[in-house]
């Protein structure tokens, strides 16, 4: 038995502190993992979404070029393509930047932002996200020659 003082033992009280300590880290735990769940299916719905604006601006074709040989060569200009993939994202409260890479790909890079929910209590409102996403034309009678 512990040592009695004024009629209490001397460790009473001392289970109260492990458990309050334990209880704080695993709060604490739960919330990172809840974050970074919730910055990850962010980043992925960047990346959706970037993959989809890319085809929509890969269905800009000029069909005609692309039969005579001549590769990717899209129906309007670069305006004309920012303006298709700004269409597709409107509303969604995203930031595109499309560029080309060589004469058959299409690359889509998306900037938004993950509202976080505990982490706004240590004054970080926000994180930074960005997905990306390509369409690239695929030529071939039986299988594709680029993959």
């Amino acid at each position: 038995m512990g040592r009695r003082t004024n009629g209490r033992r001397a460790d009473e009280g001392s289970i109260s502190i492990f458990v309050a300590l334990c209880a704080v880290s695993l709060v604490v735990l739960v919330g990172i993992v809840l974050e970074a769940g919730g910055r990850l299916r962010a980043i992925e719905n960047a990346d959706a979404l970037a993959q989809e604006s890319a085809r929509a601006v890969g269905q800009q074709l000029d069909e005609a070029a692309l039969l005579s040989g001549r590769g990717y060569v899209l129906k309007g200009d670069l305006d004309a393509a920012r303006k298709t993939a700004d269409s597709y994202l409107e509303g969604k409260n995203v930031t595109a930047d499309i560029s080309f890479r060589g004469d058959q790909t299409v690359v889509v890079q998306i900037r938004t932002t993950y509202r976080t929910t505990l982490l706004g209590a240590f004054r970080v409102g926000e994180l930074d996200v960005r997905g990306q996403g390509s369409a690239g034309l695929v030529h071939g009678v039986r299988q594709a020659e680029n993959p």
